[in-house]
């Protein structure tokens, strides 16, 4: 969707919002009182980079995430390689937003990319964990002391190279340097090839990661094919390091003899000589391609950089039914008033996988409630009153904005106004539980970086996907996601 249409989708939301704005609370006012869409949202950025900038640390490297409960702001010593990917595209995103120069881009770029030059990696990974305010690897967890199990994260680190081509498009200034840092990344290192004589443990997927401990790639594989991990692949099929049949051996839904969420409907299918089951899940009178657990950033977070619903019509409708499938559940199924459920900060502390299980292939997955209101198939759904201690994540709704805008801004001017959940100057914590008005304590970065991201596509789209609409991407992932029909 462009900005013009936007635009448009959302001023009749906002109209009807009134005069109520973004905020109720005397500390956690609106961002801005104007009834404009493109105000409310860019001050809604402006906010949620405010928030980033407070969690990065001296050598350019965000915390994993902020407590804000007491008087000053409080830093995690920990922090991940996808983190610093959030904090990356989200300078360049403010900076093509102009909430910050170019020049401070620039600055604030290059001072992340020395600490990255700096920081250990092995077979041209990084390691899942570093310390905040060092860069050295995490041995320890802070405070507990408990031994960190070392891993180099397939996924993580394809968020890290996200944002590395980001920056490398953004800045002629660091172009050299960060191709430098990207020459010994090659996805084939966590492929592992398709062979029909051990389809199981062969499967043509991604491994999890390379656990050093075992000095060998786990044997567990991102087989879903609706999830974020499938930026990994996309990556390595885009460079030409995994070839593009990986794409056909993901899972739409497990086959129909396997345990999963529901049966699925569907047919085995070949295309460019792969033979899968094309299936899908009904979920309210709408097909759908599932996910892993059910979570809105499952399905929604590679799009904020790949263009796929602009690519394959089939893609664009899938997201759209994921969208409207958290929208109905969060209002109809559980009653909440809100919606938008993904892995996000406990409001009472710890943390927790949210999803919507129906949108998820897992035999267990993801509920919407911290008390986990799970509904084994067959069963008839409960009374909206089961639903106990249900938590939304205002990122799970941003990133809806790509798909339904006038559905996700209603529900964040709702989260904003009904609850104590933004921070002038911070900007939306980050999670609710919409039963007793807990509000989340912390800004966690994965999270704020989400919504900058989806933010930032839709006040300028395109801004953070150049290098993904080019090169390989358009040239041998492109036409892959336009063969694609879930069936739906």
């Amino acid at each position: 969707m462009d900005r013009r249409s936007f635009l448009a989708a959302t001023a009749a939301t906002a109209g009807a919002a009134g005069s109520a704005g973004l905020g109720a609370a005397p500390g956690h006012a609106a961002v801005r009182s104007a009834q404009d869409p493109e105000s409310v949202l860019t001050g809604w950025f402006e906010d949620t980079y405010r928030s980033l900038e407070a969690m990065v640390a001296n050598n350019g490297l965000p915390a994993d995430n902020i407590d804000l409960s007491g008087g000053e702001p409080i830093l995690t010593e920990n922090t991940s390689v996808t983190n610093i990917g959030c904090w990356i595209w989200s300078t360049v995103a403010a900076a093509g937003l102009g909430v910050i120069s170019e020049r401070e881009m620039h600055a604030r770029l290059a001072r992340t990319v020395a600490t990255i030059e700096r920081m250990e990696r092995i077979h041209g990974f990084w390691f899942n964990w570093y310390q905040t305010f060092t860069g050295e690897v995490l041995d320890e967890w802070p405070g507990s002391g408990a031994p960190v199990d070392h891993l180099l994260s397939t996924v993580d680190n394809g968020w890290l190279d996200v944002a590395l081509r980001i920056a490398e498009d953004a800045d002629p200034l660091l172009r050299g340097r960060i191709r430098k840092l990207r020459e010994d990344i090659d996805w084939s290192f966590t492929y592992v090839p398709y062979n029909p004589a051990d389809p199981v443990a062969h499967p043509g997927h991604m491994s999890t990661g390379f656990r050093l401990a075992d000095d060998a790639l786990t044997p567990h594989f991102y087989g879903a094919l609706v999830s974020e991990t499938r930026i990994a692949g996309y990556l390595g099929i885009a460079d030409g390091t995994v070839p593009g049949d990986h794409y056909w051996h993901m899972l739409r839904t497990f086959t129909p003899d396997q345990a999963q969420e529901m049966p699925p409907g569907g047919d085995w299918v070949v295309r460019d000589g792969v033979r899968y089951f094309n299936g899908h899940y009904t979920y309210r009178g709408r097909r759908h391609a599932p996910g892993w657990g059910g979570s809105m950033f499952g399905a929604l977070m590679p799009e904020l950089f790949v263009p796929s619903a602009h690519w394959s019509p089939s893609w664009r409708t899938n997201l759209t039914h994921h969208v409207l499938g958290h929208r109905d559940h969060g209002l109809l199924d559980a009653e909440y008033g809100y919606w938008g459920f993904s892995p996000a900060n406990v409001p009472e502390g710890g943390y927790q996988e949210y999803g919507v299980q129906y949108f998820g292939i897992s035999p267990e997955g993801y509920c919407s409630n911290t008390d986990r209101t799970y509904v084994p198939y067959g069963e008839p759904k409960p009374d909206p009153s089961a639903y106990t201690n249900g938590v939304v994540t205002p990122h799970a709704a941003a990133m809806a904005l790509m798909v339904a805008p006038r559905y996700a801004f209603d529900n964040l001017r709702r989260i904003a106004r009904d609850f104590d959940a933004y921070e002038r100057g911070f900007g939306f914590y980050d999670s609710v539980n919409v039963g007793t008005g807990k509000v989340s304590d912390r800004m966690l970065s994965l999270d704020q970086g989400m919504f900058a991201a989806a933010l930032a596509q839709v006040l300028r789209p395109g801004l953070l996907q150049r290098p993904f609409r080019t090169g390989g991407f358009r040239r041998i992932l492109k036409p892959l996601l336009a063969k694609e029909d879930f069936g739906i």
